[in-house]
């Protein structure tokens, strides 16, 4: 079995890459998972899951010739993590199209593929994790700004067949916001509210300690609101072999 989620939110700073971790480490409570890291011109999750020396990353995967797939995983906290790297020369020469062959391959492997996206739809490799995923997760904060960047994720994934699992609030400072904005949420959105999170100094520790919010504060008030998005979501029974010929296959955008 396999199933792709991608996890987006159409704009920066909204702890997309937190939730990424921290939702992929409360699922390999019960299926095997792997992170990617598919942010490529903006990659921060080497940083969280402690990964910033490694040798070889998603960039030395996606050039002519370069580094097999195995290469690039790393066995990290219950999870195989595939990071990218942050030098812009090796984003400049990586080629995003190669990224349905690595995910192709990983779903050999997997019960659950975690793209961390880029924060917004601004070209062929931002939007290109959101066109392979069976799924999106839409991370937002309790704003209406953040509701109208979080259905634009949503209307370009279901131009191309992508399902949204749910969205995720997250940094809540106002419970009242929540109150305000999720009757919204649900109207427009076409998944359900899978959790709120709720702004926490924990998270800030774990990011400066490079380490995923799940290692570092298991029990903290965040960490549970992951267990329980974790918990909301139904993964699929994709047959692996059909999964990674969708995923070879699939059509590679042009920017939106």
């Amino acid at each position: 079995m396999v199933e792709a989620f991608a996890v987006a939110s159409g704009k920066g700073g909204t702890g997309k890459t937190t939730s990424t971790l921290a939702l992929g480490m409360a699922l390999a409570e019960e299926y095997d998972v792997t992170v990617v890291d598919a942010d490529m011109g903006m990659a921060n999750l080497l940083f969280h899951a402690g990964l910033a020396d490694v040798e070889t990353t998603l960039h030395d995967v996606l050039v002519e010739g370069g580094a097999p797939v195995d290469d690039a995983v790393y066995e990290r906290h219950g999870l195989r993590v595939v990071p990218c790297g942050t030098n812009l020369a090796d984003f400049e020469a990586a080629d995003p199209r190669r990224l349905r062959d690595v995910v192709a391959a990983l779903a050999a492997d997997t019960d659950v593929i975690l793209l961390d996206s880029a924060a917004t739809l601004s070209s062929r490799a931002a939007v290109l994790p959101v066109v392979l995923a069976d799924r999106v997760v839409v991370v937002l904060e309790p704003t209406i700004p953040a509701l109208s960047d979080g259905l634009k994720v949503q209307e370009y994934a279901s131009s191309y067949g992508t399902d949204t699992a749910g969205i995720l609030f997250n940094k809540v400072r106002d419970a009242d916001a929540i109150e305000r904005i999720a009757p919204k949420a649900e109207r427009y959105f076409e998944g359900p509210t899978l959790t709120t999170v709720p702004a926490s100094e924990r998270v800030r520790a774990a990011r400066r300690n490079g380490r995923p919010l799940l290692a570092h504060a298991p029990e903290s008030d965040a960490a549970r609101a992951y267990r329980e998005a974790a918990a909301s979501l139904t993964v699929r029974d994709g047959d692996s072999e059909a999964v990674a010929d969708r995923f070879r296959s699939a059509v590679v955008p042009e920017s939106p």
